[in-house]
């Protein structure tokens, strides 16, 4: 435990702390409880949140207790941060199922050797809470001059701040109070959008009990091309299996661009230090085992070893001269509908590999489509049973996302 905040730091989690000594202390001379929040805005957690769950999977592996709080209470109110316009107003049913589907990815990472993390969910405290009480207790420590100076308000105040989401910070701060009462926690960590909240609560908890709480929050992860991490051509790298499928998500991690192999090895994995060093030190070709090692070890934690070593297996297939390619993702379709012949772009459509005709021309028009590794030049091309090979058709976007097309009678 006493290299914790070390050991953070040199897997690139800290962009900001409070307090760094007494931190550093408190994380060395105590089996620290620490939490992240996660608003369950969506029934899957993408990579970007990946980065919350291996910081404290991390810590967790240091000898610290986790709690992974899902806010099914303040996803009602919607988080401001980095935004610059009001969230959409979600309702308690669609978050309730949110939570269903995010619960179980939590619990995977977690399953993954970092032991059990607790998964809270705060509307479990804030829903019982009386408007006027909440304000007696909590409300009055806040001072709306310094709200407006932080930087999750400022940046709205041009568009304009509803005071629903004004209340945010209020209710992430007493999230950590409540959590400090009830599980001892004192440290919280976060992206560092999250600085003012983290700042706030623990601001908090000194003025109530009297305590001394801390925060820690990591960089914004962008790709070496500066670009946000997690987002592709194709969306938003989703961690449910039925949004991105194992293949996709293995194939997102392999293409990692080189700069950013060793950093990604850090933040991503639980392999040694050392480990990461001696791999992020390779060059050119031998790199590449390196990112096949990045792909297979995230593939592994989110969803499993035989998930990832399907991927594997099934990318090598496609370009290592392998024969196991039962891992690339795969649709069905009728065999009736091919026998009569159709445009590139229903079949496309219909097979639901793109979700738009509008898409996939643009697809097609940028010459990033292939049917069975012939380039696809116009829109108006026809396939027809003849374009299934064994009962497969091949299509592959860009360089390497590949999804076959099985007919079916």
């Amino acid at each position: 435990m006493s290299d914790a905040l070390s050991m953070l730091q040199e897997r690139g989690f800290i962009k900001q702390t409070t307090h760094a000594e007494p931190l550093q202390r408190f994380l060395a001379n105590e089996k620290a409880t620490v939490y992240v929040g996660i608003d369950p805005t969506a029934d899957s957690l993408h990579v970007g949140h990946s980065i919350s769950l291996m910081a404290l999977a991390h810590l967790a592996r240091a000898g610290h207790r986790p709690i992974v709080l899902l806010g099914g209470g303040t996803a009602l109110i919607g988080d401001p941060s980095g935004k610059t316009d009001m969230r959409s107003i979600i309702s308690a049913r669609q978050i309730s199922d949110n939570i269903n589907g995010i619960r179980a990815q939590v619990e995977r990472v977690f399953c993954s050797g970092a032991g059990d993390a607790l998964v809270l969910d705060n509307a479990d405290w804030l829903r019982e809470k009386n408007y006027i009480d909440f304000l007696r207790e909590v409300g009055v420590h806040f001072s709306v001059n310094r709200m407006l100076t932080a930087e999750c308000y400022k940046g709205r105040m041009e568009k304009g701040l509803s005071f629903i989401e004004f209340n945010y910070m209020l209710l992430q701060s007493y999230d950590f109070l409540h959590l400090y009462r009830h599980y001892g926690c004192r440290l919280q960590l976060g992206g560092d959008d999250q600085w003012s909240n983290i700042l706030a609560g623990a601001d908090l908890i000194r003025r109530v009990e009297q305590v001394e709480a801390y925060g820690i929050t990591w960089p914004l992860v962008t790709t070496a091309s500066g670009s946000k991490m997690g987002k592709t051509e194709a969306g938003a790298v989703w961690l449910d299996p039925a949004r991105t499928k194992p293949y996709d998500f293995y194939q997102y991690w392999r293409n990692t661009h080189d700069a950013d192999v060793k950093k990604y090895l850090a933040m991503f994995t639980f392999l040694s230090m050392s480990e990461v060093n001696r791999l992020g030190s390779l060059e050119g070709r031998d790199l590449n085992a390196a990112k096949e090692i990045l792909a297979w070890e995230v593939t592994s934690i989110i969803h499993g070893q035989s998930a990832a070593n399907e991927a594997r297996n099934a990318a090598l297939a496609l370009f290592g001269g392998g024969e196991n390619n039962e891992g690339i993702p795969a649709v069905h379709f009728s065999s009736e509908l091919l026998a009569a012949g159709l445009s590139i772009i229903d079949l496309l459509v219909g097979s639901g590999i793109i979700s738009s005709k509008g898409e996939a021309k643009r697809l097609v028009r940028g010459g990033g489509l292939y049917i069975n590794e012939m380039r696809v030049d116009s829109p108006e091309q026809r396939v027809d049973m003849a374009s299934a090979r064994d009962g497969v058709i091949v299509v592959r976007r860009g360089k390497k996302q590949y999804t076959h097309i099985r007919v079916q009678a």
